[in-house]
This record gives structure tokens, sequence and C-alpha cells, in this order.
């Protein structure tokens, strides 16, 4: 046999990370750089260095996998937020630093801006069970800071809406003209915002 032939056997018999974490951490850069619905279960399968019958024994179909990225980016989009959150003693100085650390993290994150956001926009069906996952997610973000608005003294949901609008537009901002365009304006429009609601009665 050829070199060409033999390499498959030889890359299997070296110890490897389980195949579900492979296929798994494979998805979900594949799903995000080239989007979810260009990318097949064969090339997934492919590049993760797994077989496709090994994709479909970890997980039931595209669609669970797809929704089960998601569910830990949010996993992990919640870890990072109470981390935030929790160095401020204050509603509104939490508030005002959450949208600072939204901002530096926008200046670090990958050019596709928010998976969670993306997949929205792309499995637009209502019932799809990654479109479910995001639709949680930014409900729970809404909830969140309308939360704390209310907590430093908004009178109704407006401020917490309001920094919501602010936040996803900075992503598509992000994803169409990059840190130099209006997201790097986040911190500053959210400010003054918090300012208009809280301190003149907006």
């Amino acid at each position: 046999m050829s070199g060409r032939e033999t390499a498959p056997e030889a890359v299997a018999e070296t110890p490897r990370r389980p195949a579900r974490d492979r296929i798994f951490e494979t998805a979900r850069d594949m799903f995000y750089r080239r989007g979810i619905r260009a990318v097949g279960v064969e090339s997934i399968a492919a590049e993760a260095g797994a077989t496709k019958m090994s994709l479909y024994r970890n997980f039931p179909s595209k669609d669970e996998l797809v929704a089960e990225v998601l569910r830990e980016q949010s996993r992990e989009g919640w870890e990072w937020w109470d981390e935030v959150i929790a160095q401020f003693d204050t509603p509104r100085a939490k508030l005002e630093g959450l949208f600072e650390a939204f901002a530096r993290k926008s200046e670090d994150m990958e050019e596709y801006g928010c998976a969670l956001c993306n997949a929205a926009v792309e499995l637009h069906e209502p019932d799809h069970p990654a479109f479910l996952v995001a639709k949680e997610h930014k409900l729970e973000t809404r909830r969140r800071l309308i939360e704390l608005a209310r907590e430093a003294g908004a009178k109704d949901d407006d401020l917490g809406d309001g920094l919501l609008l602010l936040l996803e537009g900075s992503y598509m901002a992000r994803v169409t003209l990059a840190n130099e365009g209006p997201a790097r304006m986040l911190p500053r429009a959210a400010r003054a915002l918090i300012r208009e609601h809280l301190d003149h009665g907006g």
C-alpha cells in the first residue's frame, strides 16, 4: 500500500482525546468560521479524525450538535458575565463595567462576531433546536439587563431594552466594520443612555 493509503491507520493508532470531544470542538470551530448551513457532518467527522458513524453515536443529529455547541457557548457567556459584574459594587457600576468589558471582549473576538447572533440569523426556523437555544440566550440577556437597570433605579424596562439594542447592534457593526467602526462607541453610548435614564428621568 502507498503512504496515502496507510496514513489513516497510523493516525488511528495514535492516542487521542475521545471522539466526542474532537467532534464537538471541530464542529464548534467550523460552524463559527464557515457557517452552520455550509458545514456537513461528513466534513466535521473528517476534520475531527472521526467517522460519520461515530458522530451520530455521540449526537443524534446535526441539529442537535449545533444546539449543544450553542448551549456550551451560552454557558461560557454567563460565566464570563457573572465574573465581570462581580467586580463592581453597585448596579449602575455593574452596567457600566459590563459594557466596558463587552467592548474589550469584542476587540479580542474573531471577525465573525457573536456565534449566538449568527445562529439566530442563519437558523430562523422557530422550532429549530439551535434557534431555540439562541433565542433563550437573548431572552436571558434581556432579563438580566432589565433587572440590573431596575436595580440601578430605572423606572421601567426601557433602559434595559435600549442597552440590549446597543449590544446587539455592536455585534453586527463589529462583523461588517471591525473595531474601527461604530462598535468602538459601545461603552460611551451605554453610559450616555444610562445617564439619560437614571440622572434625567429618561
